[in-house]
């Protein structure tokens, strides 16, 4: 399938698995996997210092100007590192997409350089205690004051926050009217009335920064509104797409690596006189996995042209982040399987991907909230246009007999 891409997504593809290969060792991953390192900046700056983050943004801000589909490229190969490292790796394109769209001249130059940078190191502070998936029901508020505002409540699950410098923020800003149009950015910096706290542990994705964040009257410049002013929708709806389509990359990563374990395995292990990918048991579960990556990969490409084109890509978008996920966690459930007892332990990798893949289908906005997505741009995509081509509906039998078609 790499002979789809071209010369700059091969290229960046091939730095990223390098660096992949050369910079990360398993010591880390291991640390983090204990919780002995809550946040790897040292990974972060390490990407940074050959150019690979923020990849899709202009070189004017520390990018390379390159397309989605090289960006996914790139993520899918840090994905095999797990979930933790590769929200890390991806955090500047997510936070970084909301400056590059709705952020001014200013913003551009002091926040989306240093990120790239890694100068400074970012979250996104969306989901709040009563509810992730529900965003218009945030109750965080941001009350102005003369020249600033003051931000008061808390968020939690914000991957990245541990380390984060400064955070994009949705807080509630409109009293009055729909709470679709009461919602507003902003860009806040790390301060003493901004806590950051660990307050609990995760099952997988350990080592990311996860944490809960407190805002006791936070006050920043009123100029740290990122786009207009009860936008916060706007930013949303756009954020959505850097979110799901790197999940959905990381995600075919981690199936990838959980994958090729498994595979080495049966070609090595013995059962009954003969290596165990000689059985139809194994050989087909190994099928169905290469089978589902490969399918997910591809419709990854097609949402990530999607999005190069200028395009609506949401469905195409919920469709890669759903499938991607899903085909992750069943592949590393077949890998295990594969792979019997030993795949229980933590003797190889396969436990702990399977600890960081169960999230893919529920982070990002969970996989029902994706099928919700779907059916819906279908229906409105269908009924604004009619049949795409041949209306089949008439060429039943007895289509004719109208009184038949009852549908009230």
């Amino acid at each position: 399938m790499h002979s789809l891409w071209d010369d700059q997504t091969r290229k960046l593809a091939e730095e990223t698995r390098a660096f992949v290969k050369e910079a990360v060792t398993s010591d880390l991953l291991r640390s983090m996997d204990r919780e002995e390192i809550r946040f790897a900046k040292d990974f972060i700056r390490a990407a940074a210092s050959r150019g690979l983050l923020g990849v899709r943004f202009s070189p004017e801000y520390g990018g390379r100007g390159l397309p989605w589909l090289a960006e996914v490229a790139a993520i899918e190969e840090v994905g095999v590192l797990g979930t933790a490292l590769a929200c890390n790796f991806v955090m500047p394109s997510i936070v970084g997409e909301a400056l590059s769209a709705f952020g001014t001249d200013e913003q551009k130059k002091k926040y989306l350089t240093a990120i790239n940078k890694a100068e400074l190191f970012s979250a996104e502070a969306l989901t709040e205690p009563r509810g992730g998936s529900d965003f218009f029901g945030a109750t965080c508020t941001a009350i102005k004051d003369g020249n600033e505002y003051v931000i008061r409540g808390h968020k939690r699950f914000i991957v990245g926050g541990e380390g984060a410098d400064v955070f994009l923020v949705y807080a509630r800003t409109g009293e009055d009217g729909p709470s679709k149009e009461s919602i507003s950015a902003f860009i806040v910096e790390r301060s003493p009335k901004l806590k950051v706290e660990f307050v609990y542990g995760l099952m997988g994705t350990r080592g990311g920064g996860t944490a809960r964040i407190f805002f006791d009257d936070v006050r920043i410049p009123a100029e740290n509104l990122l786009g207009p002013l009860n936008g916060g929708g706007l930013v949303f709806n756009r954020m959505m797409v850097p979110e799901r389509m790197t999940s959905a990359a990381g995600a075919v990563g981690l199936g990838r690596a959980a994958l090729e374990v498994a595979a080495r395995y049966s070609d090595k292990r013995k059962a009954f006189g003969r290596k165990i990918r000689k059985f139809q048991a194994v050989s087909f579960r190994v099928a169905e996995s290469i089978s589902r990556l490969d399918a997910g990969r591809a419709l990854l490409w097609v949402a990530a042209q999607k999005a190069d084109s200028g395009q609506d890509p949401r469905r195409l978008v919920s469709e890669a982040k759903k499938f991607c996920t899903q085909a992750a966690w069943d592949t590393v459930n077949d890998a295990m399987q594969v792979m019997g007892g030993i795949g229980y332990t933590d003797v190889y990798p396969i436990e702990r991907l399977l600890r960081d893949a169960r999230l893919g289908v529920i982070w990002t906005g969970s996989n029902e909230v994706m099928s919700l997505l779907i059916q819906h741009e279908y229906y409105r995509e269908l009924l604004s246009s009619g049949p795409a081509g041949r209306d089949v509906e008439d060429d039943a039998m007895n289509a004719d007999q109208k009184e038949e078609k009852v549908y009230e």
